[in-house]
């Protein structure tokens, strides 16, 4: 506090927040010490170490999380969209329309909803000629990371994020530093959901600066360059992606409405197909 004069109550200082990384359910500093100032806050910068230790942070949950029930993790995603609805004004006060953060609470439920249907949807049991069952089933991709768009920050973000992990996915997701305060206020939101920790991790900064290194990641499975507008920059990660050929979903060619209904293209982006043979019964 400083004294406002007067012999009166002194004038109250106002504690300037840092918004930290968010890396395995915890919410680090930056391993470089840097952050930049947006909207009178300060944000994490983060680095190349950052990067890695968000990678082992995913890799370590994917088992726990692609073998939860597909039911399970649709209750999950329902409770964050719970706690999103509780923290919509906290939203729209950093500057979120309402519109947007409501259509990103209900993009939540819908994918929520979607947790123990995508299988029956894109799975099948195949005609074969034999005496055998041919059963194909989706499987999830692993690691994923997801270059985020800048606009809408809010719906964006969801957009990217929970069609990757309701299949079973854990993701690292580079957060576009024009627009950061949303993404981890969404962080905010996870971490006190039931979201188990390593499944979603959020890194703030200068994706030009750290896309590429998550890109060439050896343990990371699959790429979702969805944010990226630089169509070099693009096909840079794109190059570095091709070291354990990674799966990549390429930059949208024309402006996407993200209010529209998104459809099961997110979903099955990143899902593999299994499928197994038995033999028939006697």
């Amino acid at each position: 506090m400083v004294d406002g004069g007067g012999g009166g109550r002194p004038e109250r200082v106002d504690v300037r927040k840092t918004y930290k990384l968010f890396i395995g359910g915890k919410f680090p500093r930056s391993e470089s010490g840097r952050s930049y100032p947006v909207q009178n806050s300060n944000v994490a910068l983060a680095s190349r170490k950052d990067v890695r230790d968000a990678v082992l942070a995913a890799r370590a949950a994917v088992k726990g999380w692609s073998g939860t029930t597909a039911y399970n993790r649709g209750q999950v995603l329902y409770r964050v969209a719970e706690m999103l609805e509780g923290r919509r004004d906290q939203f729209v006060g950093l500057g979120v329309p309402a519109a947007e953060v409501d259509d990103a609470i209900d993009r939540w439920v819908w994918y929520a909803g979607w947790s123990d249907k995508i299988t029956q949807v894109y799975g099948n049991a195949n005609p074969v000629a034999g005496p055998y069952f041919n059963l194909s089933a989706p499987e999830p991709t692993g690691v994923v990371g997801v270059l985020a768009p800048a606009e809408p920050a809010l719906l964006g973000l969801v957009s990217v994020v929970a069609p990757a992990i309701v299949t079973g996915n854990t993701v690292v997701v580079l957060v576009a530093d024009t627009s950061p305060l949303p993404a981890i206020t969404l962080s905010e939101v996870l971490a006190t959901s039931d979201l188990p920790g390593g499944v979603v991790n959020l890194l703030t900064g200068r994706p030009t600066e750290t896309g590429s290194w998550l890109a060439g990641h050896m343990d990371v499975n699959a790429l979702d360059l969805t944010g990226v507008t630089d169509p070099g920059f693009g096909t840079e990660l794109e190059r570095a992606a091709a070291g354990n050929l990674k799966r990549v979903l390429r930059p949208p060619a024309e402006p996407v409405d993200w209010a529209a209904d998104p459809g099961i293209g997110r979903m099955t982006a990143f899902l593999e197909t299994k499928t197994v043979w038995h033999p028939k019964g006697v």
